[in-house]
């Protein structure tokens, strides 16, 4: 885990109940040596549907924050990693294969070197490797997982060599073994050598006539079990002192999750039951009430209300779910199937916004103070616990929806048409046109035109997706009050499968928000923002964040009065393709000293018919990480 700068208070976006789907399918039936337990039957046709349903409708929100340009997800390398390892593992367990285009882009995009900031973080030497030995890791396990899905021998290959890179910090003068942390060689730790008892024993497993990585994996095993770093609770903290004692961190659950995985890919390397009995004893030690979970739900020290979370803390519970899930496979035992149920159930029931995201807070608790924090972060530590909880035989049949929410209506005293694109995605046997009927739902006097059917072609090989487009016309009124409202889409489908669609049309008479808290709306491209509690939202690097101000047609001049501070680009374009630059920071200031109120004149700007202007904020220096923050955000505008 490479830190940030700053400890960072995250998107607000709050839990809402579940949208008409049937509570949780059980887990995956076995998968593996171990047996079951019999305690339990497995999960029903329409469960496993549902399942399947609310992993694909989670997994088509987390990709649609995956920026094609950079080929990663913004601002995060190593979270990049493990995000596109569960979107591998979500193609392995469902066989829709639509985003492998996007591990191919990565691989071939991202392999070169980087200098320092350029993908937000340390210099990247080439074939994945930085100074950060973990970080580096992550992404030799994400191409296991490409290999395991295409066979394809570069992926494999690229995971030798970043195993080799990572063997150059196996030292023995120090604890006796393990892999440093860190290039510099500071720290002796449980997340990076959880991810090489993994990954040697993975290399193991898939090169033929092996010997030199079960050895490795052998070695990394003694040591790591037999490391102090795992407490008298067969829980692990954090890592080693400079003595080589326990040094009582915290117990990260991503930590403890792969532990577990380690124990299992030993299991498959050496075939020793010794091995199994030992990732069943890390996740018993991690599931038992008060441990890592509470009510039965996986906590992260970070997630009680009134903690705050990070960048990092974020994924730290789906990497635990993805080795829980690898347990549950390979045992079939009831605890776990049902360990993975709980999750998956409280995720889509009370952890779920509007717009299909996930919070951290898998229970979904919140306060005013303490927002359970989403983002695409979330998303992807979700969306494994999701997975988990799908049968590993999969499910024949699925339907999802999904509404794209529309510009914020600034009313001008004329009925407001918006067009909302809807997708929906279905998955049936044997490839054939169904018909899915559609209903919508929207405030008293709002009107909506959405055809009652829709007849996908659905295709014949199993895995793969029909996908229908289809476009909302919403008609707001003149007299909608200012506030959020909800549309809904309900799809309903043969053998009683159903999806509902939700967004959100914002209507505001005054454009007056806080940078951050209250600018969802009006946000309309995050190319890696983030967000801190000043409030503020900021771009550093080569990140960037984009409003939208959809003035109305009548609008004879506009201005912004914006609150700003540290190393700001303020950009305005009445298209999204020229650009004019207004402001621009030109000291590479870090401390805030230059927050303060800043006009913005936008009338030039007030073009075309629809009057709507794009403001763009980025990094005046992005060598150095502090990229310019807005506080809040007022508009003045007047009608011709």
């Amino acid at each position: 885990m490479t830190m940030t700068r700053r400890t960072l208070a995250v998107l607000t976006a709050g839990a809402v109940p579940a949208l008409g789907l049937a509570a949780a399918a059980q887990a995956a039936p076995p998968g593996g040596s171990g047996g079951g337990d019999g305690g339990s039957p497995g999960p029903t046709s329409a469960e496993a549907a549902l399942a399947l349903s609310r992993v694909r409708a989670s997994a088509d929100v987390l990709m649609a924050d995956y920026d094609q340009e950079k080929a990663w997800f913004p601002s995060s390398w190593w979270n990049s990693a493990v995000a596109l390892q569960t979107i591998g593992d979500y193609m392995v367990r469902t066989g829709d294969l639509r985003y492998l285009p996007h591990l191919e882009h990565t691989f071939e995009r991202n392999q070169a070197p980087f200098s320092a900031g350029e993908l937000s973080g340390d210099e990247l030497y080439g074939n994945f490797c930085s100074r950060a030995i973990d970080d580096s890791g992550w992404w030799a396990l994400t191409w296991m997982c490409a290999f395991d899905l295409t066979g394809e021998q570069k992926y494999l290959d690229m995971a030798v060599t970043i195993g080799e890179f990572m063997h150059d910090f196996w030292d023995t003068g120090r604890c006796g073994g393990g892999i440093w942390w860190d290039e510099e060689r500071t720290y002796k730790n449980a997340v990076t050598n959880g991810q090489w008892v993994r990954l040697t024993a993975q290399l193991h497993n898939r090169l033929d006539g092996d010997r030199l990585w079960l050895s490795r994996a052998r070695e990394a095993w003694d040591w790591y079990v037999a490391s102090p770093m795992i407490n008298e609770g067969g829980l692990l903290n954090d890592g080693l002192t400079e003595d080589c004692g326990n040094n009582h961190d915290h117990v990260y659950t991503y930590n403890q999750g792969l532990a577990i995985g380690a124990a299992l890919e030993m299991h498959r390397a050496t075939g020793e039951e010794e091995m199994l009995d030992m990732a069943r004893y890390f996740a018993d030690s991690a599931l038992r009430e008060g441990a890592l979970v509470e009510d039965g739900i996986l906590q992260e020290w970070t997630d009680p209300l009134g903690e705050t979370t990070n960048d990092n803390h974020k994924q730290f519970k789906g990497i635990f779910a993805r080795y829980l899930m690898d347990l549950a496979d390979t045992t079939g035992e009831t605890v776990y199937r049902e360990a993975v149920a709980r999750q998956a159930a409280s995720i889509w029931e009370r952890d779920r916004t509007d717009e299909g995201r996930h919070g951290v807070r898998w229970n979904g608790e919140e306060t005013a103070e303490s927002p359970n924090v989403a983002d695409w972060r979330t998303q992807a530590s979700a969306l494994s616990a999701l997975i988990a909880d799908l049968p590993l035989t999969g499910a024949d049949r699925s339907l999802t929806a999904a509404l794209t929410a529309p510009p914020v209506v600034v009313p001008d005293g004329r009925p407001a048409v918006r067009e909302l694109p809807l997708t929906v995605t279905a998955t049936a046997p044997g490839g054939r046109t169904v018909p899915i009927r559609l209903r919508a739902e929207a405030p008293e006097g709002w009107d909506v035109e959405l055809p009652r059917f829709v007849r996908p072609d659905l295709p014949g090989q199993e895995g793969a997706v029909a996908i229908a487009d289809l476009t909302l016309a919403v008609t707001v009124p003149p007299t909608a009050a200012d506030g959020v409202h909800r549309i809904r889409v309900h799809a309903h489908g043969p053998g009683g499968l159903e999806f509902t669609a939700v967004t959100t049309v914002t209507v505001a008479r005054e454009i007056d928000f806080d940078g951050g808290t209250e600018d969802r709306p009006w946000l309309v491209e995050d190319r890696g923002s983030g967000v801190t509690d000043l409030p503020g939202r900021f771009a550093d690097g080569t990140g960037s964040f984009t409003y939208r101000f959809p003035f109305p047609a009548s609008t004879s001049s506009a201005r912004l009065i914006v609150e700003l501070s540290n190393q700001f680009v303020v950009e305005v374009s009445a298209d999204g393709e020229d650009w004019t630059e207004l402001l621009r920071e030109s000291e590479p200031l870090r401390d805030g000293s230059n927050r303060r109120v800043y006009p913005v004149e936008l009338t030039a700007f007030l073009v075309g018919t629809d009057r709507d202007v794009l403001v763009r904020v980025s990094d005046a220096f992005p060598e150095d990480g502090w990229g310019g923050q807005v506080h809040h955000v007022r508009a003045e505008y007047e009608a011709g």
